[in-house]
């Protein structure tokens, strides 16, 4: 990958590999997980327990191939179930096929193994088959060439049998070209013992492993092609799709529309019928029934839209929230505020919430009136029914239904402006004769 951070670490849809193969296993319904790491995979390791808490953990000291890998969670295997191996950088696969994994060693298999249709099987180990059972995995470096043009090829994710699992894995060799403990040798293990083998069929989009940058973008883009289906599908209208890019976590309700160029970070909620102009931002925020916003919108984490509220282009929100109803139309930031519904935010207005060292908060009640370009030093208070005056720097609270004037009085000087002019003509006149 090139990169100062460990392969897993990297991210589609705004959650890292690891962190989408751990979620599966957790909604595939697994009970205990164990992560495989080299010795400086704390990292890894913590960021995999976010989103599977009952996590364990075991160091791979030298990496001595897949099988080598699976047996330094001796611990975790002895005594468990049904076992599955999976690999943290194959973001792409759903809970279903561990599900389906699992019912096929329940139904008496000793090993069943996930392959898939290659369009390009050059360099992925091959299924080989009798009679509907899965006899052999290949790799790619030592098969024959009858075996190299099978296409019924290995995604790596396998499940064992509890009850044979560990003198499975123990039996496995390192007789091969790459001089490595294959995993994939406990077919060939298992058959030897008169043990049947079951092998899973699923989609080659589903299995895509990331070793690269440019397998990371074609998985995100695979990723995006498949949330934007599912929005869709929901009820929600993506004007543009392919310039709209979710993370693993939106959630659009029906009657949405989202214009083109819209990004969404994680966290975001956006209830029926919120309309989304384009070129926003949204992440961590949450828009209620008939919310508008944009175009050129950025929503920050905390953002909280009241329904029917507005915010219209080049207008800022971070950890505040708009009532019903609530108005922010255009060029403003709000941050760390609470603003009533019915409320008028004027064109830039904003928000003074930090002071250097501290953030403080804004409170402006329902129905109130910010005139343009104002700002509200925080923190501070605006009364429910009150209207501030445009330009006005707002310090001190204002009461309810009061109007407040926070700027110098203006002084009209009479010809003060011609004078002016004559006399930076003549300065520029003298400049020039020198």
């Amino acid at each position: 990958m090139a990169s100062a951070r460990p392969k897993v670490m990297h991210e589609i849809g705004g959650r890292s590999l690891v962190g989408h193969v751990a979620a599966a296993l957790a909604e595939a319904g697994f009970d205990e997980v164990a992560v495989v790491a080299g010795p400086d995979g704390g990292a890894v390791a913590r960021e995999a327990r976010r989103w599977a808490p009952a996590l364990s953990v075991f160091v791979q000291e030298e990496r001595r191939g897949t099988a080598h890998a699976a047996l330094q969670a001796r611990e975790a295997i002895a005594g468990a179930g049904q076992i599955v191996v999976a690999f943290g950088d194959t973001p792409l696969m759903r809970a279903e096929p561990f599900k389906a994994l699992v019912a096929a060693l329940d139904a008496g298999a000793a090993v069943a193994a996930v392959g898939f249709q290659a369009a390009a099987p050059t360099g992925y180990g091959r299924f080989v088959m009798r009679e509907g059972a899965l006899r052999a995995i290949v790799e790619h470096k030592d098969a024959s060439e009858a075996e190299r043009a099978i296409r019924f090829c290995n995604a790596g994710v396998m499940g064992l049998s509890g009850a044979h699992a560990l003198a499975l894995l123990d039996s496995i060799g390192c007789d091969n070209a790459q001089g490595e403990y294959y995993l994939t040798d406990a077919v060939a293990a298992a058959v030897a013992r008169g043990l049947r083998c079951a092998a899973l069929d699923i989609a080659e989009e589903e299995v895509q492993g990331v070793n690269d940058r440019a397998q990371l973008a074609a998985v995100e883009k695979a990723f995006q092609t498949r949330a934007r289906a599912a929005a869709m599908a929901a009820g929600a209208t993506l004007i543009d799709p392919a310039t709209v890019y979710f993370s693993y976590d939106t959630r659009l309700g029906r009657d949405v529309v989202v214009e083109p160029s819209v990004w969404f970070g994680p966290g975001v909620e956006v209830a029926d019928g919120a309309t989304i102009h384009a070129f926003s931002h949204l992440e961590g925020c949450k828009l209620a029934s008939g919310a508008s916003v944009g175009p050129f919108v950025r929503l920050r984490p905390g953002a909280d839209l009241g329904r029917n509220a507005k915010v219209g282009n080049f207008v800022e929100i971070k950890n505040a929230t708009l009532g019903e109803g609530a108005k922010a139309s255009h060029l403003s930031y709000l941050g760390d505020a609470s603003i009533g519904a019915q409320v008028n935010i004027g064109a830039g207005v904003i928000t003074c919430n930090y002071d250097g060292h501290l953030k403080h908060k804004t409170v402006v009640g329902d129905g109130a009136f910010v005139g343009t370009n104002a700002s509200l030093v925080a923190p501070v208070t605006v009364g429910a029914g009150a209207l501030v005056a445009a330009g006005s720097v707002v310090t001190k609270e204002v009461p309810p239904d009061a109007v407040a004037i926070a700027r110098p009085e203006q002084v009209n000087k009479p010809g003060a402006a011609a004078k002016f002019r004559a006399r930076k003509a003549a300065e520029k006149a003298a400049k020039a004769v020198k």
